[in-house]
């Protein structure tokens, strides 16, 4: 009996998690909502809720997954061998967070956890890119009077940072990847005071 309720569960939350990703291939991501989800999936609303707490928890899921995708891209990839390349390998990453502003507002506010408890999707996915980066900078030509991992932190923080400015009237002139590699260069190759 127990298998049959989770084959059942595992199924239905199945079904709303390819209603709102076929709903955000039509419309984007802030189009989604939760009555268009439930009608397509075919289910009550409030099985809906049985799922998911609300829309954000639903879009941990989709945005984390996402995310996840573009790390596993960037975990196959050779270390980049220059800051150049670098950037050029965190660009499809950085062009899916900077898609809509709702779905950077998402990723801001589900990257971090208050407990154990509340460790999502996006959460998860800000330590593995960490992760991912720091394999890149071990023994790279970058700066030896840091850790890797704090070299690695910093090239995160960055790439927000060039993301944030793409929302951002006042600094949206200049393009993320061009921000980032100035960004990168300064953080990883600091040059020595006069």
């Amino acid at each position: 009996m127990s298998r049959a309720v989770q084959s059942r569960t595992l199924k239905t939350r199945a079904k709303l998690l390819a209603a709102a990703t076929d709903i955000i291939s039509e419309g984007g991501y802030e189009a989604m909502r939760v009555e268009e989800v439930v009608l397509r999936a075919g289910v009550a609303k409030g099985t809906f809720f049985a799922h998911f707490k609300d829309k954000d928890a639903l879009m941990d899921q989709l945005i984390g997954a996402e995310i996840d995708r573009h790390l596993d891209q960037l975990e196959a990839l050779a270390p980049p061998k220059s800051i150049a390349e670098m950037v050029d390998a965190l660009m499809p990453l950085t062009a899916f967070m900077s898609c809509e502003r709702y779905v950077f507002d998402v990723i801001l506010r589900h990257s971090g956890a208050a407990a154990n408890s509340e460790i999502g999707a996006i959460a998860k996915t800000f330590g593995r890119h960490a992760e991912v980066v720091a394999h890149w900078l071990r023994d790279r030509p970058f700066r030896k009077d840091i850790s890797v991992e704090l070299q690695a932190e910093g090239v995160q923080a960055f790439a927000i940072q060039a993301v944030s400015l793409v929302f951002c009237a006042l600094h949206s002139a200049t393009a993320p990847r061009a921000r980032l590699e100035t960004y990168l260069e300064a953080w990883l190759k600091p040059q020595a005071l006069a």
